[in-house]
């Protein structure tokens, strides 16, 4: 069979994932804080580009949804050229008259002494002040600052102290003497290389370290496990001494250094806003403060790309120009489909949101997806990073989904909603223990078609202990 060339023409369609696409896709699944740094760069990147300062018009409500009232940022095209001309910085470096001769604007511009943040002390500020007052011989103040460097966040020294006389070549007895002066700075417990010297060295400061404390130290882990048998034997006390030990242990700090270099907590701030409506219908925003909005600058478009000299110059212009386009529709886009499966979330959920999370329904990616026709991945990068605001607090928008658990009725309830009952049967609990299969007869009780071994995994998912734990720190009051 003789082999012969032929010229075909075919037509086929194919979904191909253009730049553009891309970015949507992207954009969809930033978070607010993800979005604004993505922004920034594209209007450093893009000179057409320009950020709206403008207020943000107020929300309008929606009379055809009875659930929700729409607000989208939506950017518009600028007609204006931003023509405002920067003063320079005037040199005072070569004339040292002209700086001490200078003008001080004196009003509203700068900031008052009440207005000026204070640096709270760090823990190796405190240390430092510390060593300066209670070390004297060089020596051991070299050694002493070396320690200090290595001390984590917790207050610990978790490095191995013949490698620190060997880098300062000392002798490690002298290593270990000058840790030990240490372990008496303030915060107590500092420079501690476990939490049982942690806790030795905080009891010693107290005058509580005596010989039946000691060996309650020694024997961290069978408090841990909470065998109080094995402990009363091994300190030589009873159940009532134990309780009292205990106690005090407990009011004890094992992370010292958190006192100091605190991060200020990082409040969640809100993608949408859930509002109740004088109808008992409910408001769903968009949180504009959280949403950057940019403008297309098409007046210095048309100057540009008027003086454009070559064709390379033309098509960077255009093509910029497209890109910046792009992402004012893209960044609308990402609004509307936010707003969109936010709306349909709060109208499966309505009976959480009136009356509590017992009422939560079970919801999967593709129940929202059917509803509103999108695909499950497009619900689900819209709800990655996204905080809602409720009157019940805020919540990521992930939380809405949970898996169905089978009722008596044949109906379907919330995983969410029986691991909530089940922290609340545990939490009412008095002197008679909840034991899982207790636990799983009442919830049959209920309505509730549950297996013991799904309560023991919601109850250890909750960190709840046993309840052979639970009775015995009922009875010792651990």
């Amino acid at each position: 069979m003789a082999l012969s060339q032929r010229l075909d023409l075919r037509q086929t369609q194919a979904l191909v994932m253009t730049p553009q696409l891309q970015q949507a896709i992207k954009l969809l699944q930033l978070s607010n804080l993800d979005l604004s740094s993505y922004v920034e760069g594209e209007l450093e990147q893009n000179p057409l580009l320009e950020r709206d300062d403008r207020p943000a018009e107020p929300a309008e409500t929606a009379p055809p949804e009875p659930v929700v009232a729409e607000t989208v940022e939506a950017s518009e095209l600028w007609h204006d050229v931003a023509g405002s001309e920067g003063e320079g910085n005037l040199d005072y470096a070569g004339d040292p008259e002209a700086w001490r001769n200078r003008s001080v604007p004196v009003g509203d511009d700068l900031p008052g002494l009440d207005q000026t943040l204070v640096r709270p002390e760090t823990l190796r500020e405190h240390l430092v002040a510390q060593l300066a007052v209670e070390l004297h011989e060089p020596a051991d103040r070299v050694i002493a600052a070396h320690l200090i460097d290595l001390v984590d966040e917790a207050g610990y020294v978790t490095s191995d102290l013949s490698a620190v006389a060997q880098l300062l070549g000392c002798d490690v007895r002298r290593v270990e003497q000058t840790l030990e002066r240490l372990q008496r700075f303030d915060p107590p417990g500092i420079f501690a290389r476990n939490l049982a010297e942690c806790l030795a060295i905080q009891l010693k400061e107290r005058n509580r370290f005596d010989p039946a404390m000691q060996r309650l130290i020694e024997n961290l882990p069978l408090l841990a496990n909470r065998d109080v048998q094995q402990l009363m034997r091994v300190c030589g006390i009873d159940a009532e001494d134990l309780a009292q030990m205990v106690a005090e242990i407990k009011a004890l700090n094992p992370k010292p250094g958190l006192a100091f270099d605190a991060v200020a907590p990082q409040s969640v701030v809100p993608d949408i806003f859930l509002r109740p409506q004088s109808d008992g219908s409910w408001a769903v925003e968009l949180n504009s403060d959280t949403l950057p909005r940019v403008l297309v600058n098409n007046r210095y478009y048309a100057e540009v790309s008027g003086a454009a000299r070559n064709k390379e110059e033309r098509e960077y212009l255009s093509e910029r120009f497209q890109s910046a386009n792009w992402l004012v529709k893209a960044l609308h886009q990402r609004a509307t489909t936010i707003l969109k499966v936010a709306r349909e979330i709060v109208r499966q959920q309505e009976g959480f949101l009136r009356h509590g999370v017992q009422y939560l329904r079970p919801l999967v990616l593709r129940d929202i997806a059917q509803a509103i026709s999108m695909h499950e991945s497009t619900v689900s990068r819209v709800t990655s990073n996204k905080y809602m605001q409720t009157p019940r607090g805020i919540y990521e928008l992930k939380y809405f989904f949970t898996s169905a658990i089978g009722a008596s009725g044949g109906g379907a309830l919330s995983a969410e909603a029986v691991r909530f009952r089940i922290r609340l049967l545990i939490d009412r609990e008095a002197e008679d223990v909840l034991s899982d299969d207790r636990i799983v007869a009442i919830l049959v009780g209920e309505g509730v078609d549950i297996a013991r071994r799904t309560v023991a995994k919601y109850r250890e998912a909750m960190r709840i202990p046993s309840s052979v734990q639970r009775r015995r720190e009922k009875s010792m009051q651990l």
